[in-house]
């Protein structure tokens, strides 16, 4: 092997552990422009937002007192559509900030239990209390589907025009309510 040949094959090794270190580089760069844009990287998009709610008609949950729910009973008033189950840890940790919103006059909560046994789900929400006016149940969760839910919890901000207009993916908290459900609230009630 000549000095040159020998050159050239230090310089292509080198270029070579060179290239995972530019890679490592710009995706750094890439996750520091993502964080750094105020963008929520927890956010995920619905392509529901902003069109009506789907149609559904949900029977209510046996042995509780409030009725099933209909597509039909968005409209006239900005509701919260929260999707909960009784097997969902989560949801009862959001439950006491449910019971609060319950108490706005200004909104109506409903609920829609899903794939959830009836009598566990009346234990739970006799434990813990019933904040919705009315309990749709999606037994084998096609209402879900069809709104778009990837999990339990889901809280949906639905306008007087039965428009979705905001998605929450998770467990409500205090500061997500004050920071980020509440606003969305404050528009649908007054729509520009």
């Amino acid at each position: 092997m000549t000095t040159v040949d020998s050159k050239t094959g230090r310089r292509r090794a080198r270029l070579i552990l060179l290239v995972p270190l530019a890679v490592f580089v710009a995706l750094a760069l890439v996750f520091l422009m993502r964080l750094e844009s105020g963008v929520d990287p927890g956010a995920i998009p619905s392509a529901l937002v902003g069109r009506s709610a789907p149609e559904f008609d949900l029977p209510p949950l046996a042995g509780v007192a409030v009725p099933g729910l209909k597509r039909a009973d968005l409209d006239g008033k900005v509701t919260l559509v929260n999707i909960f189950a009784s097997w969902c840890v989560p949801c009862r940790q959001e439950h006491p900030v449910l019971e609060e919103l319950a108490k706005d006059g200004r909104i109506r909560l409903v609920g829609i239990n899903y794939k959830d046994k009836a009598d566990n789900a009346r234990r739970f929400l006799g434990d813990l209390g019933n904040p919705y006016a009315a309990i749709g149940v999606d037994d084998r969760g096609r209402a879900a589907i069809d709104w778009g839910v990837y999990g339990v919890p889901e809280t949906f901000v639905v306008g007087r025009d039965g428009v979705i207009r905001y998605k929450f993916i998770g467990p409500l908290g205090d500061e997500t309510v004050r920071r980020l459900l509440m606003p969305e609230i404050e528009k649908a009630l007054n729509p520009s």
